[in-house]
């Protein structure tokens, strides 16, 4: 059995649902910016999501898929705070290098491809309703 073609709402929906995932992730950097740990290793380190496009060709839409989500960014910071209860050894705290201004900017990137996505599902439904109408 053929799968189905997927419809304008789905194709919405998935974009829509990807773009949350985007969303959260910057969320969490934000979240995380500032904050020390006692080594590299344990300090918070930026995600990101990896989008995969995806074409179906039941229906000639193309989609797109969150595939994994990585870190990325720069390493963390070490700063010279001894009297941090965090401090390494030698006196150091690592702190996560989130890029405020960076992630702040995706937030509204974000923010702006979501709401298209809702405009899109709107707009496919006034079509649907209005070629109902023309039934009657």
């Amino acid at each position: 059995m053929a799968d189905q073609p997927l419809t304008i709402f789905q194709v919405a929906g998935r974009a829509m649902s990807a773009q949350l995932v985007r969303l959260n992730t910057t969320a969490s950097n934000l979240a995380n910016a500032g904050v020390v740990s006692s080594s590299a290793d344990a300090a918070y380190k930026t995600m990101k999501p990896v989008f995969r496009t995806q074409f179906d060709k039941a229906s000639g839409l193309s989609t797109v898929n969150v595939e994994r989500i990585v870190e990325a960014g720069n390493a963390p910071t070490r700063r010279y705070d001894p009297s941090n209860p965090l401090a390494d050894k030698d006196g150091n705290v690592f702190e996560a290098a989130v890029d405020e201004t960076r992630e702040l900017v995706d937030m509204m990137e974000t923010a702006r491809n979501y709401q298209n996505n809702v405009e899109v599902m709107q707009t496919a439904k006034s079509l649907i309703i209005d070629t109902l109408k023309l039934g009657r």
